[in-house]
């Protein structure tokens, strides 16, 4: 019943991307959705130099974003990424050398940025979706984040259909309704590469395990850290997941049969995600399995919602820790990494949770052993507030500071910090007038 209105949307990218303003605000859809062919379209229109000035709003660019997200073409598209990756710090820095502002980096907790767009307001939103079904919606299937909730909002939506996109299920769909035009390009998604486990890595990760009880529901973020903890908690039995991101290694994880979701209070019997991001193995997994569900990042990461099932635990990884508890994960040597993304989401969540815990790991050291993890004070902002922090672990242990004193948490940091770095650590831990 809605042949007509695709046909009717249905046109090239080149005519496409005229909805896009010359001046004015564009949001592009997050990481693996991130929509090439239309990308490619719009840089033509900046060559020819029909964009004027534009801002352009997102989350975690892949390479097809490199076709806009060029220094040359910083005069008139103004990059306001929420997170960054390799392609904005590459931009920094070039223009540092040049004395120019090229990035408007955009700070804030990932539940926070659909109403942030929202209140910014958005001219146009591009994105890469399934095929339309036959009720007349197109999947999100990787990325349900910022892109659903925007979708709704933006003044235009264009979507590229790519059938590589899978088509999952909750509320992970745009309808044609709010679908302005639709271009057709069928392209591998993009791939996360996967960092191989070391022993350090298995380490940390028996630590965490014994925190973990059956029934447990799980966020767990990327990385090694991560793909060790999920390789060792196949053994469990009756895990939930509700987790920002779904990753091969929590995809093989359910295919263990280690994950039924019955104990969950929420969304039972499935595994919740906002994004997805891996390889050709996981979107297929994804695809038409209705235990995987996609919402917005304003559902999956809102704390309250996360605190609503029991047993929470959240896992994440940190760049330092300051003797105090205070968190930075996106600042490294003074510049801007990363960014928070949903980590405080969940860090507060877990802690909602009945019987919930909020876990950080990381190595006690950085630079080949140079510089310790747990430092006198963080260097960056805090990520995670002294107030959130629960458990840290290095390959060390495991310090709780839960309901523990400056100087009690200071002691159990030190007792998992790399032995090397210990006695200092004490020193100016007086001189700061913790211990």
């Amino acid at each position: 019943m809605y042949e007509r209105e695709y046909s009717e949307r249905l046109t090239t990218p080149e005519r496409a991307v005229r909805l896009v303003p010359a001046c004015g605000s564009m949001a592009i859809s997050m990481a693996v959705s991130q929509p090439p062919m239309l990308l490619a379209a719009l840089e033509t229109r900046i060559k020819t130099g029909e964009i004027q000035q534009l801002r352009a709003y997102y989350s975690h660019s892949v390479p097809a974003a490199r076709a806009i997200l060029k220094y040359e073409y910083l005069d008139v598209i103004r990059p306001h990424p929420f997170f960054l990756t390799q392609i904005e710090r590459d931009l920094l820095q070039r223009g540092a050398e040049h004395g120019r502002k090229v990035v408007h980096y955009m700070p804030g907790n990932f539940s926070s940025m659909p109403r942030v767009l929202a209140e910014i307001g958005i001219d146009v939103l591009i994105v890469m979706v399934s095929p339309m079904d036959k009720a007349g919606f197109f999947s999100c299937g990787t990325n349900g984040d910022y892109t659903i909730p925007t979708a709704r909002i933006a003044r235009r939506v264009i979507v590229e259909v790519n059938p590589e996109m899978p088509r999952v299920f909750g509320d992970s769909a745009i309808h044609i309704s709010d679908v302005d035009a639709i271009i057709e390009h069928q392209s591998t998604l993009p791939e996360l590469p996967t960092r191989p486990v070391t022993d350090l890595d298995r380490k940390i990760s028996e630590y965490v395990i014994e925190m973990v009880p059956d029934r447990a529901t799980m966020q767990i973020g990327v990385g090694a850290v991560p793909n060790a903890v999920c390789a060792a908690l196949k053994s469990h039995k009756d895990l939930g997941i509700h987790t920002e991101m779904m990753s091969p290694a929590l995809a093989s994880l359910i295919q263990a049969g280690a994950v039924s979701n019955k104990y969950k209070n929420i969304h039972r019997h499935k595994n919740v995600y906002t994004l997805a991001a891996g390889g050709r193995d996981l979107y297929g997994f994804l695809n038409d399995n209705s235990s995987m569900e996609l919402y917005s990042v304003d559902h999956v990461n809102d704390p309250y919602i996360i605190g609503q099932n029991d047993n929470v635990v959240s896992i994440n990884a940190f760049l330092e820790v300051g003797l105090d508890g205070a968190v930075n994960s996106e600042v490294v040597q003074g510049r801007q990494y990363s960014a928070p993304g949903g980590q405080l989401d969940f860090v507060r969540g877990a802690q909602l949770s009945k019987g919930g815990k909020s876990i950080l790991t990381a190595y006690s050291t950085a630079m080949g052993g140079q510089v310790s993890r747990i430092v006198p004070k963080i260097e960056g902002p805090a990520t995670d507030p002294r107030a959130d922090t629960q458990y840290i672990v290095t390959e060390y242990g495991v310090a709780n500071l839960l309901g523990k004193s400056v100087a009690e948490r200071a002691e159990a940091l030190i007792a998992i910090a790399h032995p090397k770095f210990r006695d200092d650590l004490i020193r100016q831990g007086q001189r700061l007038g913790y211990l």
